[in-house]
């Protein structure tokens, strides 16, 4: 499945639904505007990220992202060789 902007603001616009909150309600509790909840949950592709993400905590709404396999002898990005963790400095 190819997730794209307009799943991601249905997923949005479903839950807010479900737990009974309007687009007003959830721009006030997540600390964005109106119109960003709106864009959203249209699918504007152009919403930023950070704003997004923080909408979907609000919603109680988690990501799990699976990374691909990498060879055991190719090092990640910043050559360390670890997996990073949210929240979690090197």
């Amino acid at each position: 499945m190819k997730y794209t902007p307009e799943w991601l603001g249905g997923q949005v616009r479903d839950a807010r639904k479900a737990l009974g909150v309007t687009q007003k309600g959830l721009a006030l509790t997540s600390g964005t505007g109106l119109r960003f909840i709106i864009d959203l949950e249209k699918g504007k592709p152009t919403c930023q990220l950070g704003k997004a993400l923080t909408v979907l905590h609000t919603l109680g709404i988690k990501i799990v992202l699976t990374l691909p396999p990498m060879a055991p002898s190719t090092p990640t990005s910043d050559g360390g060789g670890k997996d990073h963790e949210p929240g979690r400095t090197a």
